[in-house]
């Protein structure tokens, strides 16, 4: 029924090991959850595994786990072990009793005996409430995850969903990613559900999902809104219902356009998660700052000036509320208060100055151009050629990479230890010195150490 064959072939081995030692102890694994959706849904990179042994106790299974395997202890107590220089997780079914707040405040009871269908009622939804047992090849399904997974639906398992208030962020970047449509009773159970103080990783740890996988991240965001979590993330909710002129965004308020925007985005990732992480949140946030500037004009029409700028106190806000990553915080507000410079200085017939210095100030131009990119993207009406960048964006990367700072700032030629070797003494008008320097060096006076110093001592000396 499964193709184990795309499994690595260690996953596929430890898999087949485990679930030959359970057998041969009176007992049955499985496959579960995540592994078993993407092999029904025709993956070929899937990379981790989770397997739940049913009939055997705890103790004994780490007994007999630990004859062929070496595993992490740390989650012996929730019932997990963690298969060392292996992506496979062994757990023992357990029950769930909610005892405190958040996605961590349940009581944790593991329990060999109880029935698939009954280990399956905790799981959060029905896609991932799989169980695929290697040895028969035969897949246990209680609550039609199978038509839901065909049917692109996007349905909780029972009740105790509402138990985790994370599970409403997974169900965003879950549609997002497999293209889902959620049931409207997910949507409903999902509007009880407060966030319950969850913790900034978790939360980013989401986001960043949606940012990496999805492939319809408008679909997620449109999920959020629809549950009434945007009320979480303010900087998202103003953008609902924040008029833009027709004539420049046909697509209609800024909501959508960000939403639009990201689809866009979702085409053109590279496959590095760290730069599609932040140059995903830079188009996330790079209108965060139209509904405090966007007022009619004199010609009568709707004008958001200055938004760039505007944007990115929100966007400081925003993700501080996920994260405290110094790369994070640092790398994505500049692209937000720039993403309108590439068509200004195509626009402008700026030089090669100008461009350094927008090197300068974003780090590296490549992210820029796939945020405006996409912000041009999400304007068009044809989403199908929406990635074509446009004359301005190819005259950008193409005078950058002339240039040589298409992917990094340009750095300063001139050090302080090359002044203190032409006999200088440090002082506090090196910083003066070589300020001015960097200038010059980005208006093109120089271009590499002979011409630095050539310069220095034609303008100092």
């Amino acid at each position: 029924m499964l193709d184990l064959s795309v499994l690595q072939a260690d996953l596929r081995e430890a898999v087949v090991s485990i679930a030959l030692l359970a057998r041969q102890n009176g007992g049955r694994a499985f496959m579960v959850g995540g592994s078993v959706r993407d092999l029904l849904a025709g993956s070929k990179h899937v990379k981790d595994v989770d397997v739940e042994v049913f009939g055997i106790p705890p103790e004994r299974l780490q007994r007999i786990l630990g004859e062929r395997f070496a595993f992490d202890p740390c989650g012996v107590s929730f019932g997990v072990l963690k298969l060392h220089h292996l992506d496979v997780d062994v757990a023992i079914p357990r029950r769930e009793t909610k005892r405190g707040t958040g996605h961590k405040g349940f009581l944790i009871d593991s329990d060999p005996g109880l029935s698939v269908r009954e280990a399956a009622e905790r799981r959060d939804f029905t896609l991932n409430a799989l169980y695929y047992d290697p040895l028969e090849d035969l897949l246990e399904d209680p609550y039609g995850g199978v038509s839901d997974l065909q049917n692109r639906v996007l349905r909780h398992v029972s009740g105790k969903f509402a138990e985790d208030p994370l599970r409403v962020l997974r169900g965003m970047q879950f549609v997002a990613r497999f293209d889902l449509s959620p049931a409207p009773e997910t949507v409903e159970i999902c509007r009880t559900i407060d966030m319950e103080g969850l913790p900034p990783e978790r939360l980013f740890d989401e986001w960043g999902k949606l940012l990496t996988k999805g492939v319809r991240i408008g679909k997620g965001l449109a999920f959020l809104r629809a549950t009434g979590w945007v009320r979480f993330f303010p900087e998202l909710a103003r953008l609902i219902r924040c008029r833009q002129d027709p004539q420049w965004h046909p697509e209609g308020d800024v909501w959508t356009h960000t939403c639009r925007c990201l689809d866009v985005f979702a085409r053109m990732r590279t496959g590095d998660r760290e730069e599609d992480l932040i140059v995903g949140l830079a188009v996330l946030c790079h209108d965060f700052g139209k509904p405090d500037t966007t007022e009619p004009g004199r010609d009568g029409r709707l004008h958001a000036y200055g938004h760039d700028a505007a944007g990115v106190g929100p966007t400081l806000t925003f993700l501080k509320r996920l994260t405290n990553e110094e790369r994070i915080l640092r790398d994505v507000p500049p692209l937000v208060q720039n993403h309108m410079q590439p068509f200004a200085l195509w626009k402008a017939k700026a030089g090669d100055s100008a461009i350094r210095r927008l090197a300068v100030r974003v780090g590296r131009i490549d992210r820029l151009i796939r945020v405006a990119c996409a912000d041009d993207g999400g304007c068009r009406v044809d989403q199908e050629t929406a990635c074509a960048e446009t004359e301005a964006l190819r005259w950008l990367a193409d005078a950058a990479e002339r240039l040589r700072v298409a992917d990094a700032a340009p750095k300063p030629i001139l050090q302080g230890r090359d002044l203190i070797a032409m006999g200088y003494t440090p002082s506090v008008q090196f910083g003066k010195w070589l300020n001015a320097c960097f200038e010059a060096q980005l208006d093109g006076a120089f271009t590499d150490h002979t011409g630095a110093v050539a310069y220095f001592k034609s303008r100092f000396e």
